[in-house]
């Protein structure tokens, strides 16, 4: 009687979860376990006497030269994990934000273990598109869809239900859960991630999360679509600083299906992607959808008055029917310099941001760090006033104003604080996230958003004012936005005047070109102990490094393929507790 063969001995490539630990170790596959492991499988290891958690990576036969005389047995299957083309997302994405495998693979991982997957489900099939700007682009690989601030983006959505499952991203879980009820409600069976992560990977209709649904399985994926692709949220504040954005184009790309971005004030860096396939709402429809703008041409006032409440503003506050929300972002640095002769606002004549001036009497600018010397570029002046404001101050004084209570809300404030019932609110812009509606919104000194010391300081002001007009509504319903402003020519102004954004787009990348700022070039910022160490050991002929008024080190590179390779393979300093952040929002 002839004894059957042993079967051949199956090793793992495990990775293990453990912070810092960038390396992957062979492990033994019991015989048992051998049909419940596969590539993505989450499993428990020993490693340095430690039970540990880790991913599988890759299944094969022992090394030859190694044997599986010394290789230890995985020790237990805890259950599922990351599909093969998640982990090809994920060796993607690590040159590309100079990261950790395992970083991106926790992303794209159950919170909780998930031992078995139920059974798929679908719902009817959609019939046919019912949006047709989001159709147009579907049916050439995807596009950039910009919309007006109010409208419902539910129509994309089921527009690209025609072609299958999707996955969409939106820019917070509660907007999310919206729209996964209103999905519901349309028939789409709908897995809303983190908690269904199990119903995702069975196959649903629609996967849908905030940022990190990106990452979320979806089996046959036929359409990834991300809402609001502007919004900052929708970038990971932790190291590594990946954008859904950009994983969501690069995996709509892997999988060979549309990406669909849909935007009221499309990001540079969608419009640079999208390139020809952009689609706009109708002239008309696009301006129906803004509110009214009211602009306060403050340019002929002394511009260090100390009041900040115009006839304009006193207007809406005494109507005891309109709920009014006065907007006024202060942060530390951020200083107005005026002539006393001219009264113009002093910039950077290379960015156009605002500057300040050094204890050695010059201006520097803090975006782009250029220096000059403290003479107005209008009337040739050396006198100066420096602007300061405050929210408590202005409180009170709008509080005497209105003749009505006044609530002050900032981002230290808890929802529980907020006056349900107030007629007028005043705060940083957290106010425009605490207040679900308003009639009029209020920007009492925006150009501390235009003159911001960061390269995308026009972006970001239009973002905010599209936010605002999301709690006023269109100017079908009496939506209102007062922006009080020493710049009334500003492009932003006149791309909200005009309810067009795209008024924005030319000059601001013509900006971004000649300052070498993305999307047409890298940028990355390094902090912490042993980053000016670090940037010294980079490739001078692919990044050029430049230190930051802060004290940071700034990183420049013709592509980001070049960054993020040079940043990876460059070894870091002994005892260095480097920060890396690729495309800071807030730089």
């Amino acid at each position: 009687m002839t004894t059957p063969a042993a079967p051949d001995p199956v090793v793992a490539r495990v990775i293990p979860d453990l912070t810092g630990l960038d390396r992957q170790f062979d492990y033994l596959v019991p015989p048992a376990l051998v049909a419940q492991v596969g590539i993505g499988t989450q499993v428990r290891v020993s490693l340095a006497g430690r039970r540990i958690g880790g991913w599988v990576a890759s299944i094969g036969g022992p090394d030859p030269k190694m044997g599986v005389e010394r290789l230890l047995p995985i020790i237990k299957v805890t259950g599922y994990g990351p599909s093969q083309p998640l982990f090809d997302l994920a060796a993607w994405a690590v040159p590309r934000w100079a990261g950790r495998l395992r970083a991106f693979l926790v992303a794209a991982s159950p919170h909780t273990a998930v031992a078995a997957l139920p059974a798929a489900s679908f719902g009817p099939p959609v019939p046919q598109p019912v949006n047709a700007g989001a159709a147009q682009l579907l049916a050439v690989g995807g596009g950039l869809m910009r919309v007006p601030p109010c409208t419902d983006v539910l129509t994309a959505v089921l527009s690209a239900c025609c072609l299958g499952p999707v996955v969409l991203v939106a820019p917070s879980l509660v907007e999310a859960r919206l729209l996964a009820a209103r999905l519901r409600r349309s028939g789409r069976t709908v897995a809303l991630l983190p908690s269904d992560w199990a119903a995702a990977a069975a196959g649903v209709d629609v996967v849908v999360g905030a940022r990190t649904a990106i990452w979320g399985p979806c089996p046959n994926i036929a359409a990834v679509v991300v809402v609001d692709e502007h919004d900052e949220s929708l970038q990971e504040q932790r190291q590594p600083t990946w954008h859904a954005r950009e994983v969501a184009i690069e995996r709509a790309r892997q999988a060979g299906v549309p990406c669909l971005l849909i935007s009221p004030v499309p990001s540079i860096a969608a419009i640079y992607w999208a390139g020809p396939r952009l689609v706009r709402p109708a002239t008309i429809d696009e301006r129906e959808g803004w509110p009214m703008v009211e602009i306060v041409d403050r340019s002929r006032d002394e511009p260090w008055q100390r009041s900040m409440v115009t006839s304009a503003l006193i207007r809406q506050l005494r109507d005891p029917e309109r709920i009014v929300v006065c907007v006024l972002n202060t942060t530390g640095r951020a200083r107005l310099l005026a002539c006393r002769s001219c009264k113009s606002l002093q910039r950077c004549e290379l960015c156009e941001a605002a500057v300040i001036q050094n204890d050695d009497s010059r201006f520097v600018c803090l975006r782009c760090t250029t220096v000059r010397p403290a003479v107005c570029q209008e009337c040739g002046g050396s006198a100066f006033a420096n602007l300061r404001k405050g929210v408590t101050r202005l409180r009170e004084e709008l509080q005497a104003a209105a003749g009505r209570p006044v609530v002050a809300v900032t981002a230290a404030n808890n929802e529980s604080d907020l006056v349900a019932e107030a007629g007028v609110y005043i705060g940083t812009e957290a106010v425009l996230h605490r207040v679900r509606r308003a009639d009029t919104v209020c920007f009492l000194d925006f150009d501390d958003e235009l003159l911001a010391p960061r390269y995308r300081a026009a972006e970001q002001a239009m973002t905010l004012l599209s936010r605002a007009a999301r709690v006023v509504g269109g100017r079908t319903v009496g939506g209102r936005l007062l922006i009080q402003t020493f710049l009334p020519k500003h492009e932003v102004i006149d791309a909200v005047r005009h309810s067009d954004p795209g008024r924005l787009v030319t000059k601001e990348l013509a900006r971004r070109t000649a300052l070498g700022f993305p999307p047409v070039a890298a940028l990355a910022v390094l902090s912490g102990g042993g980053a000016h160490e670090l940037a010294a050991l980079l490739p001078g002929d692919q990044v050029q490094t430049a230190r930051t008024l802060d004290g940071r080190v700034m990183l420049r590179s013709s592509s980001w393929d070049l960054l993020g390779a040079a940043l990876s393979t460059t070894p870091r300093p002994k005892g260095a507790r480097i920060r890396i952040e690729i495309d800071p929002p807030r730089v």
